[in-house]
Formats: structure tokens, sequence, C-alpha cells
């Protein structure tokens, strides 16, 4: 079997987890945004390992196990190419926000369940998705590492975790990367987390890298939106126009650039630091192609800096997440 294409890693921690600069972010295979065929996903995700993607983010949350059903399918025969990476911590709350779930009994439970159902013996990141303010980090942490003593998770990381409890959670066990939602509309609460985690030698994973869509220059007017983005305020009535025309102006800098606004988006933000990896998701393997080609883009200082003035921190109207969702975020 051909071992594929060869692209650029980047390490992830001090602990000698390296993985492609550029992953694929899993979630919109379940659903997320719009109907997704099982088949197509597994092939997309074949695809992208041959591409030479092996760093493949899936949660327990996304579509409740349904994600990690995917996965596990698709990297049957190519597990030794790949970097698996999954998340516990959400729980359902029909009608409601998605609960939390911190307690040590829960993250062991947890762990048994993602492996079932990915069909896999060890997962190689597995992160607690969001913070369980009820329970003590170092509970949490506590009982991931006893799963790296155990063999069942190799690396351990952190999502959406404020820095403090970070260097809490790093006390307790190495981390070896910290997600954050990162993009050039959302960057403030990413690039304070960078100042902690790139002091103690942690990864940073972008998720979100193109705003939701929103920079790749995709939706132009609001009856582009439909499912899920339209519960995301950056997309609602009262903050698309402004929104907008911060995308037009990435638009306007790729053109002369002679690229498209996804790669510029990208490019800008692997250029940020060597702790920097991405995790894009697509369901569609030109989407994929395109976020990849912005590997072979170089941009000089200037560049960089002109990009990021172009939408200065703050500068996008509206919320990451709707309230209930950011009431669970950054803590």
């Amino acid at each position: 079997m051909s071992t594929g294409k060869t692209i650029a890693h980047r390490a992830l921690g001090t602990g000698g987890l390296s993985v492609s600069t550029i992953g694929l972010g899993c979630m919109s295979l379940s659903g997320i945004y719009g109907a997704a065929d099982d088949a197509a996903s597994e092939d997309l995700i074949r695809y992208a390992i041959d591409q030479g993607v092996d760093h493949l983010d899936s949660s327990d949350m996304y579509g409740w196990g349904h994600n990690e059903g995917v996965v596990g399918r698709a990297i049957k025969g190519r597990r030794d190419r790949v970097v698996l990476a999954s998340k516990f911590g959400q729980t359902q709350n029909p009608g409601g926000p998605n609960g939390v779930d911190g307690r040590p009994e829960y993250v062991i439970a947890a762990c048994e369940a993602s492996l079932k159902r990915l069909g896999e013996d060890v997962i190689d990141l597995y992160y607690q998705h969001r913070v369980d303010p009820d329970v003590p980090v170092e509970e949490t942490v506590g009982a991931m590492a006893r799963l790296v003593e155990q063999g069942k998770v190799r690396f351990l990381g952190l999502s959406e975790a404020r820095p403090e409890r970070i260097r809490r959670a790093h006390k307790v066990h190495p981390i070896a990367a910290v997600q954050t939602e990162y993009s050039l509309l959302y960057r403030a609460e990413a690039e304070e987390t960078r100042e902690t985690t790139r002091e103690l030698g942690i990864g940073f994973v972008a998720y979100s890298p193109l705003g939701r869509g929103f920079l790749t220059g995709a939706f132009r007017t609001q009856s582009d939106i439909d499912g899920r983005r339209a519960a995301h305020p950056r997309f609602q009535a009262e903050n698309f126009d402004r929104n907008r025309e911060l995308v037009a102006r990435i638009e306007a800098m790729a053109a002369d650039k002679g690229c498209t606004p996804a790669q510029l988006t990208l490019a800008w933000l692997l250029a940020q630091g060597d702790d920097v990896v991405a995790i894009p998701g697509t369901r569609y393997q030109n989407r994929l192609d395109e976020n990849l080609g912005a590997l072979k883009l170089q941009l000089t200082a200037a560049e960089t800096a002109a990009i990021a003035a172009a939408i200065p921190p703050g500068a996008a109207a509206g919320t990451r997440y709707p309230a209930g969702g950011m009431r669970s975020v950054y803590l």
C-alpha cells in the first residue's frame, strides 16, 4: 500500500508528538453543518491521509459517538499513518446547552466508550473538551494520566481552558496541546492562551481557523447561511454585514497575492509561530486541497502584519458562540 504524500509537520509539546501542520477537524462529518454521507466522509478521511494529513481531530460529542465511528472505519489499515485525537467532557442536555462532566470516573468511562467506537486500543491525543468548573482540573487530569499509564492514551490535551487552569493541569501531567478557537476574526483569547502555552512548551491547536467558513468568502449574503451556522451570532443579522466587510478586506488581499481567502487566512495563522497547527474542517476534497495549498504560501513579515491590521483583534461583531455556549468556553 502506498504511504501517500508528505507535508510539513510541527511538534505538539515536548514529548515527541508531531502532527501535520494542517490537520482535519472531523466535526462536520457528523451532520453539524448539513447532511453528511458516511461513505463519502470515510473516503474524504482516506484521501486526506493520502495527501499527508495525519492529524485527525474527533470528539465523542460530534454526533454523540457517530463521528468516532466514521473515523474509526476510515483509518482501518492506515492507523500507523494517523495521529488520532478525540475529546470527552460534554454531555447531552436535550433542549438546552450541553452539560459537562470532568469527574474521574467519567473520564475513564468516556475513554473506554471512545476506544470501542473507534475500534482502537489507544488514542494518541486525548482532550478534556470543556472544563467542568465543579471538578478541580487536578482530579480530571489525574484520571487522564492514569489512562496514559494504562496505555490507552499517549498524550493529553485541554480545550477552551484559561491560562491558570492550563498551568494547574500541566503540574499534574504534561499537557501536549491546548485547543481554542483561533482565526483572524476571533483571536484575543487564543493569543492570551498562547502566552502561557509557549512558556510551558505546549502546542496550540487552532480550531475554526476559517471562522466557521466566514473567512473562505463563501458567505456573501445572510441568505447563504443555514443549519448550525444560523445559531452563531457572527452570522446573525445584526452582525453579518460588519463581519462581511472584514472578510472583504481579506478577499482583496488574497486577490493581490494570487491565492484564495482561505489560503491567506491559514498562512497568516501558521505564520504566528511554530507552536501553532490548524484543524480546518470540511466535507469536500476540493476544499481540503485548497486548505493544504496554504502550506505553499510564503508571507513576508510585512504581509503578515498587514493581514493582522486588516482585521484588528476585537473587530468582529458577535460572540464566538450563542449565549449558552459562551458560558462553557475559556474557563
